[in-house]
């Protein structure tokens, strides 16, 4: 990952993470990534959309009418942002108080992806492994009605917090609870469509989304 003025970091640095390795985990984790560029008229905007990656470059997708879309097609820069929150730091003062997270920050031009069916099957196989086999494939009215973009995996950046409170010296004689509270997502049981037809039992690929 191409190491940059804007992907340095310099607030603890130790943090920081330029391997491929670790942003590409911090992606293939994230579902949502958050699409900041500033628009024709010179107005910032920050878009949530669905990720997914695809060997060394990510992709996004929306209305061939969508805004983001139209200016992202149009060769406006781009900073995609992805974060997980781990946990909740609790430290014996109050300003050493954090979070334990995993952080991603990319930059760069999007581009059209050359196969966008391959590109929507991709999102659906990130959602739910195994569901494109099973759904109707987009019809060619509903894939050019869709844009899949890419950007190259180049420039970028990760950012890494884990473990316990770093108090100052003095502040572990107090007697004031320190440590971490964890933060992880879980998904539910499957809550099947009103209107499913009768008979249709839960399929293992969506059962597989509980039972792991």
């Amino acid at each position: 990952m191409l190491k940059t003025p804007r992907t340095k970091l310099t607030r603890v640095p130790d943090r920081g993470h330029h391997d491929t390795e670790t942003l590409y985990a911090i992606l293939d984790e994230a579902l949502i990534g958050h699409v900041g560029f500033v628009t024709k008229t010179g107005h910032p905007a920050v878009i949530p959309t669905l990720i997914a990656r695809d060997g060394d470059t990510l992709l996004i997708h929306g209305s061939n009418a969508s805004r983001t879309v139209r200016a992202l097609r149009a060769g406006t820069e781009a900073c995609i942002e992805v974060t997980h929150v781990d946990g909740i730091v609790l430290a014996r003062s109050a300003f050493h108080h954090s979070m334990n997270y995993r952080s991603a920050i990319l930059y760069g031009t999007l581009e059209q992806a050359p196969d966008k069916e391959r590109a929507l099957e991709l999102f659906t196989e990130k959602l739910i492994p195994g569901r494109w086999e099973h759904v109707r494939w987009p019809n060619p009215k509903e894939l050019k009605a869709t844009e899949v973009l890419s950007l190259p995996l180049h420039e970028g950046s990760a950012k890494v917090r884990s473990g316990p409170p770093g108090d100052d010296e003095p502040d572990y004689e107090l007697d004031t609870w320190a440590g971490v509270v964890p933060i992880t997502a879980t998904r539910g049981e499957p809550i099947p469509d009103p209107l499913l037809r009768a008979g249709i039992a839960t399929p293992d690929h969506v059962r597989a989304l509980t039972d792991r």
